[in-house]
Order: structure tokens, then C-alpha cells, then sequence
């Protein structure tokens, strides 16, 4: 069997897209044999706001629905791959969805936002952001809806949290928790990346990491190469175990800058929050040559396959470990 007819058969999960979605973006999946994706709906965005931004996916579900599907379980994961189809799986990339109210993460569960971070970049309600000098960990509050997560079964996210922050949750949540987009210090030292003894803990726990493919967060930025990400995967596999890591992307697809302003600023700056580095990092970076789009997912199948990953290592990264955990982390108690 060729590799390109290998990447056809097996689950392949995004763990997170951000994109400037479209029928032809929902087309790149397909062709790219995404099975499903796990899309950012909300950053700082609030009740209103959210419910604004489901509103508008399920009229792309009306207008698109030979190409795309809700998930609203595991089973409409496979359901999607049977079909033919990409599953959408709803995340918010911060808190902001639940205000201050511990009652509307019920209410956000049962209207399927499946996955959602305690806090992005900064000190949220919940626990402290990866940007602030002091990370004084998992808050009174932050306690009480990791512990609602875990009953109504949805997914805790610290991919932009602090490491105290990270580890609190580990420590405090019933249920293995996602590092959906990031990847080891060791391999590059932005502050989004997890040093080893995060990345120790959270697969001691049952957790899972999403390796991502945003530039920022990558050895050499946008000339990373396939050989470079693949050794880093295979270096997180020897320490996390091949059963605990997949893929986030982080793909911000046809995206103006005014999207990456409200990333990084939010409501709470006047002034742009150059993120991982300095002014000249204030743009969309570069993409990769050999990942541009969701076309290019078979290239990451071929080069676990070089690297020497079996196949059914292959699979487990490419989607099964994120199939598996989703199944029991979705589910509610």
C-alpha cells in the first residue's frame, strides 16, 4: 500500500484551525484527507458574541453540508470519515464564553463547544496566561470549572496557559487534559511551548499534545523542515510515549491582520501585543513550503513514515490518539 493510500484509510484530526472559513477551505480538507478539525470559534468574544459565532456555523453546515458535519460526539467523528465528510469539532480559546456565571459551561456544552482553554496568554478568571511575569496557578474560581468541565464532558485546553497554571490543572482535573497546539521548549523556546516536565506530567496523566505547525512555534520559524518537525516528534514520542501526541496545526488560513490584532489584543490593549517577539513579528509569518494548507497533510503521513514511525504509530499520530481521547473526554459523566 502507498503511503498516499495509507493517509487515505487511517483518522486524520486537526487539533486547531482558526481559519477565514469558505467552501474552498472546507474543499482543501477534504482533498487533504481530514477526517475532522477541532475549529477555534471564539477568543474574547462573550455569551452573546459566542452564541453569534454558532449561529453563523451552523448556516455553514446549511450551505456546505456535503462537506462538512457538527460533532456533537465521538461516533459523529466516524460518522464524518464514513461519509466522506470533515467534522467540526467547536473550541473557545479562552474563557471569555462563560463570563463569570459557572452555570453557562452547561449551557456552551450542550450548545457542542467540546473544548475550551482556561485562558489565553493572559490572567483570566481561571488561571494565568503564559505572558504574564507571575503565574499564580489555577484559581477559586478556576477550581470550580475544571471540576464542571470534567461532569458535563468538556475538554480542558492549557495550550496558552502558564506552566504552574498547566500543572495545577493536570493536577486538579478528574479527567486527562489537551495541550491542543504547541510544542516542546526544547525544540524552540517560545513562551507557548511546554518545557519537559509540563509535557512529563501531562502524559503521566493520560493527557494529550497537539504539535503545532504555526511558524512562531517552530525551530528556524518558517524554514523549518519536515525532517526537523518529524525528529521533534519522534523526541516528544521517546519522552511523552506514542500513545499521548497528535497534531494542532494552528492554522490561521486567509486571515486579515485584524484577526491576528484581536488575537493578541483583545479588547484589553490600545496597542499591538507583538505575542512571541518584537515588531517585526506583527504580520502573519511565512508559511511553511511543505505545509501551506490542508492539502499538505499527506506530507506529515510520509514523513513520520521516513522517520520511521510503523504505521500504526503513524495512525495514532496522525489521529487515532486524538479519536480516543476525544471518545472518553466528551463524554459526560
Amino acid at each position: 500500500m502507498s503511503s498516499s493510500d495509507f493517509h487515505k484509510e487511517i483518522l486524520v484530526i486537526d487539533g486547531l484551525q482558526y481559519c477565514n472559513w469558505s467552501r474552498s477551505i472546507f474543499e482543501e480538507m477534504i482533498q487533504g484527507g481530514v477526517t475532522a478539525v477541532h475549529v477555534t470559534i471564539v477568543y474574547h468574544e462573550q455569551i452573546r458574541e459566542t452564541l453569534m459565532r454558532i449561529a453563523e456555523w451552523n448556516r455553514l453546515f446549511e450551505l456546505h453540508t456535503d462537506l462538512i458535519m457538527p460533532v456533537k460526539s465521538a461516533n459523529d467523528i466516524e460518522l464524518a470519515k464514513r461519509l466522506g465528510k470533515v467534522g467540526i469539532i467547536f473550541g473557545a480559546q479562552n474563557c471569555s464564553p462563560i463570563e463569570d456565571d459557572i452555570g453557562m459551561v452547561q449551557v456552551m456544552r450542550e450548545l457542542n463547544l467540546m473544548i475550551m482553554q482556561l485562558t489565553y496568554n493572559n490572567q483570566s478568571l481561571l488561571a494565568c496566561g503564559c505572558y504574564e511575569k507571575e503565574d499564580s496557578g489555577v484559581t477559586r474560581f478556576g477550581r470550580q470549572v475544571i471540576k464542571e468541565m470534567n461532569r458535563v464532558g468538556m475538554i480542558i485546553d492549557m495550550s496558552h496557559s502558564g506552566e504552574r497554571s498547566t500543572l495545577d490543572a493536570i493536577a486538579i482535573s478528574e479527567r486527562p487534559i489537551v495541550i491542543s497546539h504547541a510544542n516542546p521548549t526544547s525544540f524552540h523556546a517560545a513562551k507557548r511551548n511546554k518545557p519537559d516536565n509540563v509535557l512529563k506530567a501531562l502524559a503521566e496523566s493520560g493527557g494529550l499534545l497537539g504539535f503545532s505547525l504555526y511558524p512562531f512555534h517552530l525551530q528556524n520559524g518558517s524554514d523549518c523542515s519536515l525532517v526537523q518537525f518529524c525528529e521533534m516528534i519522534a523526541k516528544t514520542a521517546d519522552l511523552m510515549g506514542v500513545d499521548n501526541i497528535g497534531l494542532g496545526s494552528d492554522l490561521c488560513q486567509n486571515q486579515p491582520l485584524a484577526v491576528l490584532e484581536w488575537m493578541r489584543n483583545g479588547r484589553w490593549a490600545k496597542v499591538m501585543d507583538y505575542g512571541e517577539g518584537s515588531a517585526s513579528d506583527a504580520d502573519w509569518p511565512a508559511p511553511l513550503s511543505w505545509f501551506a494548507d490542508s492539502r499538505d497533510f499527506p506530507n506529515i503521513t510520509q514523513g513520520l513514515l521516513d522517520r520511521g514511525f510503523n504505521k500504526g504509530e503513524v495512525g495514532k499520530i496522525m489521529g487515532q490518539n486524538w479519536f480516543r481521547f476525544l471518545k472518553e473526554g466528551m463524554a459526560p459523566e
